[in-house]
């Protein structure tokens, strides 16, 4: 697009250089009156018009060498020349003034739709060239500001890598109570301790074999079905009240078993 827009610059600035050239020459009778062309009178005003063409075809030459100024100033070239055209044409075809000849007549309107066209196309494109340069301007901006977000995410991951291999390693049970397992001492059933006492039913005592190789402390004792801390008065007390009902029982299954008397009828 922009290419094209060069070369339609470069258009431009060859009219304009032949224009301006022109009217720099009004004073030029002669020239005027072979080409068939109204003298602008005074000759002042038409070489003052013809220094300014020049410098607008200069202008365009320029912009269309230097990419910064391509889209400005083939918008405003554009509009200098549709302008033109749509002059002349009102002039020439509308008011038929200045009058002339039917050849020159014909020159005249073909200029003025030529600059007309050439002067919406420049337009055109220019508009079209602008708004892809905002676009590209506007990625340019988009990537730089993704790029500087990305340094930082990265400056920033780097940084907690860095700060997490110099923390030290904290274990996971900071700030918690350590509770660490103690050996589980066995009771000693004893004989004559019943641990469940039910009435008929004789206790077993453990073989000699099968006792715990754990022996608990002299001081206390654990009671045999509750587990509980005994003194050595309580264990004393509770011996004689198992040695009881073992008497008791023994009793019973004697006159259980004693032989009964005859039965008489």
């Amino acid at each position: 697009m922009k290419p094209l827009l060069r070369a339609v610059l470069i258009v431009d600035a060859l009219l304009l250089l032949a224009f301006g050239l022109l009217f720099l020459l009004t004073p030029w009778t002669s020239l005027y009156n072979a080409l068939l062309l109204v003298q602008t009178q005074p000759a002042l005003v038409g070489q003052a018009f013809g220094l300014a063409l020049i410098g607008l075809a200069w202008l365009a030459l320029h912009a269309s060498i230097d990419g910064a100024l391509t889209s400005s100033v083939a918008r405003v070239v554009g509009h200098v020349n549709w302008l033109t055209g749509v002059l002349m044409l009102v002039w020439l075809l509308g008011l038929h003034t200045p009058s002339l000849s039917a050849f020159g007549q014909i020159v005249a309107v073909l200029t003025g739709v030529v600059l007309l066209v050439l002067g919406l196309g420049g337009v055109r494109l220019s508009g079209a060239v602008r708004r892809r340069e905002k676009l590209r301007v506007a990625e340019a901006v988009a990537a730089e500001r993704a790029e500087k977000q990305a340094a930082k995410d990265a400056a920033n991951n780097a940084a907690n890598l860095e700060a997490n291999r110099r923390e030290p390693v904290v274990p996971a049970t900071a700030g918690f109570p350590v509770y660490h397992a103690e050996p589980v001492v066995e009771p000693v059933i004893g004989r004559g301790v019943d641990p469940v006492a039910r009435p008929g039913v004789a206790p077993v005592v453990p073989a000699a074999s099968e006792a715990p190789s754990v022996n608990p402390a002299p001081s206390a004792h654990l009671h045999a079905t509750t587990g509980e801390v005994l003194s050595p008065s309580e264990r004393a007390a509770r011996a004689e009240a198992a040695a009881a009902r073992d008497d008791a029982r023994n009793a019973a299954d004697d006159a259980a078993n004693a032989p009964r008397p005859p039965f008489h009828g």
